[in-house]
Protein backbone atom coordinates (compact mmCIF):
# COMPACT_ATOMS: atom_id res chain seq x y z
CA UNK A 1 0.00 0.00 0.00
CA UNK A 2 2.61 2.07 0.42
CA UNK A 3 3.74 3.06 -2.71
CA UNK A 4 0.01 3.73 -3.87
CA UNK A 5 -0.19 5.98 -1.15
CA UNK A 6 3.43 7.33 -2.30
CA UNK A 7 1.53 8.40 -5.91
CA UNK A 8 -2.09 9.61 -3.84
CA UNK A 9 0.14 11.80 -2.28
CA UNK A 10 2.12 13.28 -4.66
CA UNK A 11 -1.55 14.06 -7.01
CA UNK A 12 -3.44 15.44 -3.56
CA UNK A 13 -0.49 17.53 -2.86
CA UNK A 14 -0.42 19.23 -6.95
CA UNK A 15 -4.18 19.76 -6.63
CA UNK A 16 -3.43 21.55 -2.57
CA UNK A 17 -0.48 23.30 -4.18
CA UNK A 18 -2.97 24.75 -7.16
CA UNK A 19 -5.39 26.09 -4.32
CA UNK A 20 -3.23 27.16 -1.70
CA UNK A 21 -2.02 30.18 -4.35
CA UNK A 22 -5.73 31.49 -3.03
CA UNK A 23 -4.07 31.86 -0.16
CA UNK A 24 -0.57 33.61 -0.92
CA UNK A 25 1.57 32.75 -3.98
CA UNK A 26 4.55 31.22 -1.29
CA UNK A 27 1.83 28.99 0.13
CA UNK A 28 1.96 26.76 -3.16
CA UNK A 29 5.85 26.60 -2.34
CA UNK A 30 5.88 25.30 0.77
CA UNK A 31 3.02 22.87 0.45
CA UNK A 32 4.98 21.57 -2.45
CA UNK A 33 7.95 20.82 -0.18
CA UNK A 34 6.01 19.57 2.53
CA UNK A 35 4.73 16.93 -0.03
CA UNK A 36 7.86 15.57 -1.31
CA UNK A 37 9.12 15.76 2.88
CA UNK A 38 5.86 13.23 3.16
CA UNK A 39 6.79 11.32 0.02
CA UNK A 40 10.26 10.92 0.77
CA UNK A 41 8.97 9.55 4.75
CA UNK A 42 6.58 7.12 2.66
CA UNK A 43 9.51 5.85 0.32
CA UNK A 44 11.51 5.12 3.13
CA UNK A 45 10.12 1.87 4.84
CA UNK A 46 9.65 0.58 1.16
CA UNK A 47 13.48 0.96 0.59
CA UNK A 48 14.18 -0.90 4.18
CA UNK A 49 11.99 -3.92 2.85
CA UNK A 50 13.31 -7.41 2.58
CA UNK A 51 13.12 -8.74 -1.42
CA UNK A 52 10.31 -11.61 -1.18
CA UNK A 53 8.02 -13.59 -3.24
CA UNK A 54 4.59 -13.08 -3.85
CA UNK A 55 1.54 -15.17 -4.19
CA UNK A 56 -0.14 -12.80 -6.62
CA UNK A 57 3.22 -12.70 -8.72
CA UNK A 58 4.23 -16.35 -8.68
CA UNK A 59 7.57 -17.65 -10.00
CA UNK A 60 8.86 -13.99 -9.51
CA UNK A 61 11.09 -13.56 -6.96
CA UNK A 62 12.76 -10.53 -5.75
CA UNK A 63 9.99 -8.04 -5.24
CA UNK A 64 9.60 -5.40 -2.69
CA UNK A 65 5.96 -4.62 -2.41
CA UNK A 66 3.07 -5.80 -4.72
CA UNK A 67 -0.46 -4.61 -4.65
CA UNK A 68 -2.77 -6.04 -7.08
CA UNK A 69 -6.41 -5.24 -7.61
CA UNK A 70 -9.47 -6.21 -10.05
CA UNK A 71 -9.97 -2.88 -11.89
CA UNK A 72 -11.58 -3.92 -15.33
CA UNK A 73 -11.52 -7.82 -15.43
CA UNK A 74 -13.96 -8.04 -18.48
CA UNK A 75 -10.53 -6.60 -20.66
CA UNK A 76 -8.26 -8.29 -17.80
CA UNK A 77 -6.90 -5.09 -16.61
CA UNK A 78 -5.75 -5.07 -12.71
CA UNK A 79 -4.45 -2.46 -11.07
CA UNK A 80 -1.21 -3.94 -10.33
CA UNK A 81 1.71 -2.45 -9.14
CA UNK A 82 4.69 -3.81 -7.73
CA UNK A 83 8.46 -2.49 -7.10
CA UNK A 84 11.66 -3.62 -6.92
CA UNK A 85 15.08 -2.65 -6.04
CA UNK A 86 15.59 -1.09 -9.74
CA UNK A 87 12.14 0.93 -9.52
CA UNK A 88 12.62 2.00 -5.90
CA UNK A 89 15.83 3.42 -6.73
CA UNK A 90 14.27 5.18 -9.69
CA UNK A 91 11.29 6.57 -7.62
CA UNK A 92 13.90 7.52 -4.82
CA UNK A 93 15.63 9.72 -7.66
CA UNK A 94 12.70 11.64 -9.03
CA UNK A 95 11.69 12.63 -5.53
CA UNK A 96 15.44 13.77 -4.37
CA UNK A 97 14.89 15.87 -7.87
CA UNK A 98 11.94 17.30 -7.16
CA UNK A 99 13.76 18.70 -4.23
CA UNK A 100 15.97 19.84 -6.43
CA UNK A 101 13.53 20.95 -8.98
CA UNK A 102 11.54 23.09 -6.22
CA UNK A 103 14.81 24.85 -4.96
CA UNK A 104 15.94 26.03 -8.62
CA UNK A 105 11.35 27.28 -8.95
CA UNK A 106 11.53 29.32 -5.65
CA UNK A 107 12.29 32.58 -7.16
CA UNK A 108 12.33 31.92 -10.91
CA UNK A 109 8.84 30.75 -10.84
CA UNK A 110 6.44 34.17 -10.11
CA UNK A 111 3.19 34.19 -12.56
CA UNK A 112 0.76 31.52 -11.70
CA UNK A 113 2.35 29.46 -9.08
CA UNK A 114 -0.34 27.58 -8.15
CA UNK A 115 -1.08 26.22 -11.10
CA UNK A 116 2.76 25.57 -11.92
CA UNK A 117 3.40 23.73 -8.68
CA UNK A 118 -0.01 21.70 -9.90
CA UNK A 119 2.05 20.73 -13.10
CA UNK A 120 4.74 19.69 -11.39
CA UNK A 121 3.57 17.51 -8.52
CA UNK A 122 1.72 15.77 -11.18
CA UNK A 123 4.53 15.06 -13.36
CA UNK A 124 6.14 13.79 -10.43
CA UNK A 125 3.27 11.47 -9.94
CA UNK A 126 3.01 10.07 -13.37
CA UNK A 127 6.75 9.31 -13.41
CA UNK A 128 6.64 7.40 -10.10
CA UNK A 129 3.45 5.50 -11.25
CA UNK A 130 5.46 4.39 -14.33
CA UNK A 131 8.56 2.82 -12.40
CA UNK A 132 6.06 1.27 -10.56
CA UNK A 133 2.97 0.16 -12.74
CA UNK A 134 3.07 -3.67 -14.01
CA UNK A 135 0.07 -3.86 -16.06
CA UNK A 136 0.78 -2.44 -19.07
CA UNK A 137 -2.73 -0.34 -19.21
CA UNK A 138 -2.25 0.92 -16.07
CA UNK A 139 1.87 2.16 -17.52
CA UNK A 140 0.40 3.89 -20.16
CA UNK A 141 -2.32 5.54 -18.56
CA UNK A 142 0.69 6.87 -16.34
CA UNK A 143 2.68 7.52 -19.48
CA UNK A 144 0.06 10.01 -20.71
CA UNK A 145 -0.39 11.73 -16.86
CA UNK A 146 3.46 12.75 -17.29
CA UNK A 147 3.24 13.75 -20.23
CA UNK A 148 0.49 16.53 -19.96
CA UNK A 149 1.99 18.45 -16.86
CA UNK A 150 5.21 19.04 -18.57
CA UNK A 151 3.78 20.13 -22.02
CA UNK A 152 2.36 22.62 -19.89
CA UNK A 153 5.22 23.66 -17.78
CA UNK A 154 6.92 24.37 -21.06
CA UNK A 155 4.35 26.18 -22.78
CA UNK A 156 3.19 28.40 -20.07
CA UNK A 157 6.27 29.15 -18.50
CA UNK A 158 9.17 28.49 -21.20
CA UNK A 159 11.27 30.97 -22.99
CA UNK A 160 10.94 33.26 -25.81
CA UNK A 161 10.12 30.34 -28.63
CA UNK A 162 8.24 28.06 -26.24
CA UNK A 163 5.22 27.51 -27.99
CA UNK A 164 7.36 25.48 -30.79
CA UNK A 165 9.20 23.42 -28.49
CA UNK A 166 6.04 22.76 -26.59
CA UNK A 167 4.60 21.63 -29.50
CA UNK A 168 7.39 19.57 -30.98
CA UNK A 169 7.12 17.51 -28.03
CA UNK A 170 3.90 16.88 -28.09
CA UNK A 171 3.46 15.81 -31.29
CA UNK A 172 6.76 13.33 -30.59
CA UNK A 173 5.93 12.09 -27.68
CA UNK A 174 1.65 11.71 -28.29
CA UNK A 175 2.51 9.83 -31.50
CA UNK A 176 5.48 7.59 -29.96
CA UNK A 177 2.39 7.03 -27.31
CA UNK A 178 0.20 6.19 -29.85
CA UNK A 179 2.85 3.71 -31.26
CA UNK A 180 3.28 2.21 -27.64
CA UNK A 181 -0.39 1.52 -27.03
CA UNK A 182 -1.49 -0.19 -30.36
CA UNK A 183 1.90 -2.72 -29.72
CA UNK A 184 0.57 -3.48 -26.13
CA UNK A 185 -2.91 -4.17 -27.27
CA UNK A 186 -1.09 -6.44 -30.01
CA UNK A 187 0.72 -8.01 -27.57
CA UNK A 188 -2.07 -8.45 -25.35
CA UNK A 189 -3.90 -10.39 -28.44
CA UNK A 190 -1.05 -12.52 -29.24
CA UNK A 191 -1.11 -13.80 -25.33
CA UNK A 192 -4.87 -14.45 -25.59
CA UNK A 193 -4.27 -16.72 -29.02
CA UNK A 194 -1.96 -18.14 -26.91
CA UNK A 195 -3.00 -18.70 -23.82
CA UNK A 196 -6.80 -18.36 -23.79
CA UNK A 197 -6.62 -15.64 -21.20
CA UNK A 198 -6.79 -11.58 -21.86
CA UNK A 199 -4.21 -10.07 -19.38
CA UNK A 200 -2.36 -6.49 -19.30
CA UNK A 201 -0.19 -7.84 -16.56
CA UNK A 202 3.60 -8.27 -17.38
CA UNK A 203 3.65 -10.90 -15.52
CA UNK A 204 1.51 -12.81 -17.31
CA UNK A 205 3.01 -11.27 -21.06
CA UNK A 206 6.22 -12.89 -19.71
CA UNK A 207 5.66 -15.85 -21.09
CA UNK A 208 3.66 -14.88 -24.80
CA UNK A 209 6.25 -16.56 -27.93
CA UNK A 210 6.82 -12.97 -29.77
CA UNK A 211 9.38 -15.06 -32.18
CA UNK A 212 9.35 -14.28 -36.14
CA UNK A 213 8.57 -11.08 -37.98
CA UNK A 214 5.27 -10.10 -35.56
CA UNK A 215 7.24 -10.38 -32.47
CA UNK A 216 9.62 -8.14 -34.48
CA UNK A 217 7.31 -5.87 -34.86
CA UNK A 218 5.85 -5.55 -31.46
CA UNK A 219 9.18 -5.16 -30.48
CA UNK A 220 10.04 -2.49 -32.64
CA UNK A 221 6.47 -0.72 -31.68
CA UNK A 222 7.96 -0.33 -27.70
CA UNK A 223 11.49 0.07 -28.73
CA UNK A 224 10.83 3.65 -30.76
CA UNK A 225 8.45 4.20 -28.14
CA UNK A 226 11.05 4.46 -25.23
CA UNK A 227 13.76 5.76 -27.75
CA UNK A 228 12.06 8.73 -28.30
CA UNK A 229 11.79 9.30 -24.65
CA UNK A 230 15.65 8.27 -24.25
CA UNK A 231 16.07 10.26 -27.02
CA UNK A 232 18.44 8.17 -29.32
CA UNK A 233 19.37 9.02 -32.65
CA UNK A 234 17.01 9.72 -35.09
CA UNK A 235 14.25 10.26 -32.95
CA UNK A 236 16.24 13.30 -30.36
CA UNK A 237 15.07 15.85 -32.30
CA UNK A 238 12.66 17.62 -29.79
CA UNK A 239 14.90 17.29 -26.69
CA UNK A 240 17.41 20.59 -27.19
CA UNK A 241 14.43 22.38 -27.96
CA UNK A 242 12.09 21.29 -25.15
CA UNK A 243 15.62 21.79 -22.85
CA UNK A 244 16.17 25.36 -24.45
CA UNK A 245 12.90 26.56 -23.67
CA UNK A 246 11.87 24.89 -20.74
CA UNK A 247 11.84 26.67 -17.30
CA UNK A 248 15.04 25.87 -15.23
CA UNK A 249 12.77 23.49 -12.67
CA UNK A 250 11.44 21.62 -16.12
CA UNK A 251 14.81 21.26 -17.49
CA UNK A 252 15.80 19.71 -14.30
CA UNK A 253 12.63 16.67 -14.41
CA UNK A 254 13.00 16.80 -18.27
CA UNK A 255 16.65 15.81 -17.87
CA UNK A 256 17.06 14.10 -14.42
CA UNK A 257 13.33 11.85 -14.32
CA UNK A 258 11.51 12.17 -17.57
CA UNK A 259 14.34 10.54 -20.08
CA UNK A 260 15.15 7.88 -17.60
CA UNK A 261 11.34 6.69 -18.17
CA UNK A 262 12.46 6.10 -21.63
CA UNK A 263 15.38 4.26 -20.09
CA UNK A 264 13.37 2.35 -17.83
CA UNK A 265 11.13 0.87 -20.37
CA UNK A 266 13.98 -0.36 -22.79
CA UNK A 267 15.36 -2.11 -19.26
CA UNK A 268 12.03 -3.71 -18.05
CA UNK A 269 9.91 -4.18 -21.19
CA UNK A 270 11.84 -4.75 -24.17
CA UNK A 271 14.35 -7.73 -23.56
CA UNK A 272 11.85 -9.69 -21.25
CA UNK A 273 8.91 -9.49 -23.04
CA UNK A 274 10.75 -10.03 -26.58
CA UNK A 275 14.08 -11.66 -25.88
CA UNK A 276 13.80 -13.64 -29.49
CA UNK A 277 13.35 -10.15 -31.12
CA UNK A 278 15.17 -8.35 -29.17
CA UNK A 279 18.52 -10.64 -29.92
CA UNK A 280 17.89 -10.83 -33.40
CA UNK A 281 17.88 -6.88 -33.66
CA UNK A 282 20.44 -6.16 -31.42
CA UNK A 283 23.13 -5.00 -33.87
CA UNK A 284 20.81 -2.62 -35.12
CA UNK A 285 20.42 -1.32 -31.68
CA UNK A 286 24.28 -1.22 -31.09
CA UNK A 287 24.43 0.87 -33.79
CA UNK A 288 21.80 3.38 -32.72
CA UNK A 289 23.28 3.27 -29.95
CA UNK A 290 27.20 4.16 -30.72
CA UNK A 291 25.55 7.02 -33.48
CA UNK A 292 23.76 8.32 -30.13
CA UNK A 293 26.59 8.58 -28.02
CA UNK A 294 29.34 10.44 -31.07
CA UNK A 295 26.52 12.14 -33.11
CA UNK A 296 25.77 13.82 -30.46
CA UNK A 297 28.72 14.20 -28.31
CA UNK A 298 29.50 16.13 -31.63
CA UNK A 299 26.64 18.39 -31.94
CA UNK A 300 26.84 19.16 -28.31
CA UNK A 301 30.80 21.07 -29.37
CA UNK A 302 28.84 22.63 -31.93
CA UNK A 303 26.36 24.75 -29.68
CA UNK A 304 26.10 28.27 -28.75
CA UNK A 305 23.31 27.94 -26.64
CA UNK A 306 24.55 26.80 -23.72
CA UNK A 307 21.21 25.06 -22.62
CA UNK A 308 21.79 23.34 -26.12
CA UNK A 309 25.02 22.23 -25.36
CA UNK A 310 24.14 20.22 -22.22
CA UNK A 311 20.83 18.87 -23.83
CA UNK A 312 23.23 17.39 -26.71
CA UNK A 313 25.65 15.98 -23.99
CA UNK A 314 22.39 14.03 -22.61
CA UNK A 315 21.51 12.17 -25.90
CA UNK A 316 25.26 10.86 -25.97
CA UNK A 317 25.27 9.93 -22.53
CA UNK A 318 22.00 8.12 -22.70
CA UNK A 319 23.23 6.12 -25.74
CA UNK A 320 25.07 4.30 -23.24
CA UNK A 321 21.57 3.09 -21.74
CA UNK A 322 20.58 1.72 -24.93
CA UNK A 323 24.03 -0.15 -25.02
CA UNK A 324 24.25 -1.86 -21.60
CA UNK A 325 20.42 -2.81 -22.19
CA UNK A 326 21.33 -5.10 -25.49
CA UNK A 327 24.24 -6.03 -24.20
CA UNK A 328 22.20 -7.67 -21.31
CA UNK A 329 25.19 -9.22 -18.86
CA UNK A 330 25.62 -8.38 -15.18
CA UNK A 331 27.95 -5.81 -15.77
CA UNK A 332 25.91 -3.87 -18.83
CA UNK A 333 22.94 -3.73 -16.44
CA UNK A 334 24.38 -2.91 -13.14
CA UNK A 335 26.42 0.09 -15.17
CA UNK A 336 23.22 0.77 -17.37
CA UNK A 337 20.98 1.33 -14.01
CA UNK A 338 24.09 3.45 -12.41
CA UNK A 339 24.32 5.42 -15.31
CA UNK A 340 20.48 6.55 -14.93
CA UNK A 341 21.06 7.63 -11.62
CA UNK A 342 24.64 9.32 -12.02
CA UNK A 343 23.62 10.90 -15.78
CA UNK A 344 20.05 12.56 -13.34
CA UNK A 345 22.31 13.84 -10.97
CA UNK A 346 24.65 15.60 -13.18
CA UNK A 347 22.33 16.81 -15.54
CA UNK A 348 20.04 18.15 -12.94
CA UNK A 349 23.39 20.12 -11.75
CA UNK A 350 24.47 21.81 -15.37
CA UNK A 351 20.62 22.80 -16.61
CA UNK A 352 20.34 24.71 -12.73
CA UNK A 353 23.57 26.10 -13.15
CA UNK A 354 22.65 27.12 -16.60
CA UNK A 355 19.63 28.24 -15.28
CA UNK A 356 21.18 30.22 -12.93
CA UNK A 357 23.45 31.88 -15.36
CA UNK A 358 20.54 32.36 -17.37
CA UNK A 359 19.06 34.36 -14.55
CA UNK A 360 21.59 36.42 -13.97
CA UNK A 361 22.53 37.45 -17.47
CA UNK A 362 19.44 36.81 -19.21
CA UNK A 363 21.28 35.40 -22.20
CA UNK A 364 22.38 31.52 -22.90
CA UNK A 365 24.82 32.19 -25.71
CA UNK A 366 28.43 30.95 -24.75
CA UNK A 367 29.66 33.74 -26.85
CA UNK A 368 28.24 36.62 -24.67
CA UNK A 369 29.81 35.09 -21.94
CA UNK A 370 33.58 34.74 -20.60
CA UNK A 371 35.50 35.76 -17.50
CA UNK A 372 32.75 34.90 -15.17
CA UNK A 373 35.39 32.86 -12.63
CA UNK A 374 37.20 36.09 -11.12
CA UNK A 375 33.34 37.53 -10.60
CA UNK A 376 31.89 34.17 -9.20
CA UNK A 377 34.32 31.86 -8.10
CA UNK A 378 32.32 29.95 -6.01
CA UNK A 379 30.03 29.22 -8.77
CA UNK A 380 32.62 28.42 -11.41
CA UNK A 381 34.18 26.04 -9.23
CA UNK A 382 30.72 24.06 -8.89
CA UNK A 383 30.70 24.27 -12.66
CA UNK A 384 33.65 22.76 -13.33
CA UNK A 385 32.64 20.24 -10.46
CA UNK A 386 29.54 19.35 -12.98
CA UNK A 387 31.65 19.62 -16.33
CA UNK A 388 33.95 17.21 -15.13
CA UNK A 389 31.10 14.83 -13.77
CA UNK A 390 29.77 14.65 -17.18
CA UNK A 391 33.02 13.88 -19.04
CA UNK A 392 33.14 11.00 -16.61
CA UNK A 393 36.30 11.96 -14.13
CA UNK A 394 37.02 8.41 -11.79
CA UNK A 395 35.99 9.02 -8.71
CA UNK A 396 32.03 10.46 -9.65
CA UNK A 397 29.27 8.74 -9.89
CA UNK A 398 28.59 9.28 -14.11
CA UNK A 399 32.98 7.42 -14.09
CA UNK A 400 31.28 4.23 -12.98
CA UNK A 401 28.10 3.93 -14.75
CA UNK A 402 29.96 4.12 -18.20
CA UNK A 403 32.85 2.09 -17.05
CA UNK A 404 30.43 -0.96 -16.50
CA UNK A 405 28.44 -0.55 -19.71
CA UNK A 406 31.19 -0.62 -21.93
CA UNK A 407 32.97 -3.59 -19.65
CA UNK A 408 29.88 -5.48 -19.64
CA UNK A 409 29.40 -4.22 -23.37
CA UNK A 410 33.06 -5.47 -24.33
CA UNK A 411 32.40 -9.14 -23.57
CA UNK A 412 29.30 -9.29 -25.55
CA UNK A 413 30.18 -6.53 -28.19
CA UNK A 414 33.59 -5.50 -28.47
CA UNK A 415 33.79 -3.27 -31.59
CA UNK A 416 30.51 -1.22 -30.09
CA UNK A 417 31.88 -0.89 -27.12
CA UNK A 418 35.30 0.64 -28.18
CA UNK A 419 33.63 2.91 -30.75
CA UNK A 420 31.12 3.70 -27.77
CA UNK A 421 34.27 4.05 -25.37
CA UNK A 422 35.33 7.12 -27.75
CA UNK A 423 32.31 9.02 -26.30
CA UNK A 424 34.53 9.48 -23.14
CA UNK A 425 36.94 10.81 -25.21
CA UNK A 426 34.87 13.75 -26.85
CA UNK A 427 32.67 14.24 -23.85
CA UNK A 428 36.25 16.38 -22.41
CA UNK A 429 35.98 18.62 -25.68
CA UNK A 430 32.68 19.68 -25.31
CA UNK A 431 32.44 19.87 -21.05
CA UNK A 432 35.58 21.67 -21.15
CA UNK A 433 34.25 24.03 -24.50
CA UNK A 434 31.90 25.26 -21.89
CA UNK A 435 33.95 26.35 -18.86
CA UNK A 436 36.40 28.55 -21.33
CA UNK A 437 33.65 29.72 -22.99
CA UNK A 438 31.61 30.83 -19.79
CA UNK A 439 33.94 31.24 -17.04
CA UNK A 440 37.59 31.80 -18.10
CA UNK A 441 39.03 34.03 -20.94
CA UNK A 442 38.37 37.56 -20.90
CA UNK A 443 35.32 39.41 -20.17
CA UNK A 444 32.28 39.68 -22.49
CA UNK A 445 30.68 43.39 -23.17
CA UNK A 446 27.67 41.08 -22.05
CA UNK A 447 28.87 40.06 -19.09
CA UNK A 448 30.09 43.78 -18.25
CA UNK A 449 26.96 45.28 -18.76
CA UNK A 450 24.92 43.06 -16.14
CA UNK A 451 28.34 42.61 -13.83
CA UNK A 452 26.23 44.46 -11.10
CA UNK A 453 23.15 42.02 -11.44
CA UNK A 454 25.67 38.70 -11.30
CA UNK A 455 26.69 37.50 -7.73
CA UNK A 456 27.20 34.83 -5.95
CA UNK A 457 24.93 32.08 -5.58
CA UNK A 458 22.84 31.84 -2.75
CA UNK A 459 22.45 29.94 0.45
CA UNK A 460 19.74 28.20 -1.19
CA UNK A 461 21.45 27.49 -4.34
CA UNK A 462 24.78 25.78 -2.38
CA UNK A 463 22.14 23.65 -0.73
CA UNK A 464 20.78 22.85 -4.28
CA UNK A 465 24.67 22.15 -5.99
CA UNK A 466 25.59 20.71 -2.61
CA UNK A 467 23.51 17.82 -2.36
CA UNK A 468 23.33 16.97 -6.26
CA UNK A 469 27.85 16.94 -5.73
CA UNK A 470 27.24 14.63 -2.42
CA UNK A 471 25.13 12.32 -4.60
CA UNK A 472 28.00 12.03 -7.44
CA UNK A 473 30.74 11.49 -4.97
CA UNK A 474 29.16 9.04 -3.21
CA UNK A 475 28.43 7.28 -5.73
CA UNK A 476 31.87 7.06 -7.60
CA UNK A 477 33.22 6.30 -4.35
CA UNK A 478 30.65 3.63 -2.62
CA UNK A 479 29.22 2.39 -5.86
CA UNK A 480 28.45 -0.81 -3.93
CA UNK A 481 25.67 0.64 -1.49
CA UNK A 482 23.15 0.95 -5.32
CA UNK A 483 24.74 -2.36 -7.08
CA UNK A 484 24.18 -4.66 -3.93
CA UNK A 485 20.65 -3.07 -3.45
CA UNK A 486 19.71 -3.78 -7.03
CA UNK A 487 21.89 -7.14 -7.32
CA UNK A 488 18.80 -9.34 -6.76
CA UNK A 489 16.24 -7.30 -9.18
CA UNK A 490 18.77 -6.95 -11.90
CA UNK A 491 19.58 -10.73 -11.72
CA UNK A 492 16.12 -11.38 -11.57
CA UNK A 493 15.47 -9.74 -14.78
CA UNK A 494 18.38 -10.84 -16.60
CA UNK A 495 17.06 -14.54 -16.33
CA UNK A 496 14.59 -13.63 -18.48
CA UNK A 497 16.66 -12.51 -21.06
CA UNK A 498 19.61 -14.29 -23.06
CA UNK A 499 22.41 -12.97 -21.84
CA UNK A 500 24.66 -15.24 -19.11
Amino acid sequence: MLVLWLIVVLFVGGVLAGLAERVHAAASRWVTLATLVVSAILLWPLACAQPQAFESVAGQSGWLAVLQWEWIPRFGITFLLAVDGISVLLIALTIFLGFIALLSAWEEIQTRVGFFYFNFLWTLAGVVGIFAALDLFLFFIFWEIMLIPMFFIIVIWGHEDRYYAALKFFIYTQASSLLLLLSMIALVFLNWQQSGEISFSWFDLLGTKTEGVFGLLLMLGFFVAFLVKLPGVPVHNWLPDAHTQAPTPGSVILAGILLKTGAYGLLRFIVPLFPEAALAFTPYALIIAVVSVLYAAKMAFAQNDMKRLIAYSSISHMGFVTLGVFSWNALALQGTLLQMIAHGLSSAGLFAMAGAIQHRLHTRALSEMGGMWSQAPRMAAIAMFFAIAALGLPGLGNFVGEFLVLLGSFQMHPIAAILAALGMILAPVYALYLLQKSFLGEQSDTFSAHSASLFEFKAREVLMMGLLIFGLILMGFFPRLLTEYSDVALNSLQALGWGP
